[in-house]
């Protein structure tokens, strides 16, 4: 039986890589799936682990080939896109796969996979905490911080497509919360 899909979307800096490299930890037979994107490398990022790094052509190559479950151009000329190989033979090995995906992504997924995926959008609990979470992580210029906190509140509107939402205060509440989320899912 193939296994089942978790769908882990929130604005950047909502935490919500933390929360899925936690439950990756945890005893749900979960294996990430790994996104594509274009965009640059940022600090140890190691290409086939945290992402599959392509130049814009090799993706929009990808693209012409059907190769995507989904992709987005979420800045211009930074693509994000999931492999459906890549879920597939995750699938296919009897394990759930877990995403890490913008919430357009996240919804594309679900809409896919239908009752086959549980959607969580992860929300911080402010727009004040989502930059000051932006800038500690010291990766992003001004410009860019600015750029995802004008994205977040477009973001936010698609809350509503998910199937739980999990504020993100108190990072322990957060982890014990999609826990639940996920063996409640696996019930069924």
């Amino acid at each position: 039986m193939p296994g089942k899909l978790f769908i882990f979307s929130a604005p950047s800096g909502s935490g919500k890589t933390t929360i899925v490299k936690h439950l990756l930890k945890q005893d749900f037979k979960l294996e990430f799936s790994i996104s594509a994107t274009s965009r640059a490398k940022r600090g140890n990022e190691v290409d086939g682990k945290d992402y599959h790094f392509l130049s814009a052509e090799e993706f929009k190559a990808k693209i012409e080939k059907d190769e995507f479950l989904e992709w987005e151009e979420v800045y211009e000329g930074c693509f994000y896109g999931t492999l459906k190989s890549e879920v597939d033979r995750i699938r296919n090995q009897g394990k759930n796969v877990i995403f890490d995906v913008d919430v357009v992504g996240g919804t594309n997924i679900k809409k896919y996979y239908k009752e086959e995926a549980l959607a969580i959008f992860i929300q911080p609990p402010s727009i004040e905490e989502l930059e000051n979470r932006l800038r500690n992580r010291n990766t992003d210029s001004d410009e860019v911080i600015a750029q995802r906190t004008e994205k977040f509140k477009f973001e936010l509107a698609f809350s509503d497509q998910f199937d739980k939402v999990i504020v993100n205060d108190k990072l322990e509440d957060a982890f014990a919360e999609a826990e639940a989320s996920i063996t409640n899912f696996l019930d069924k």
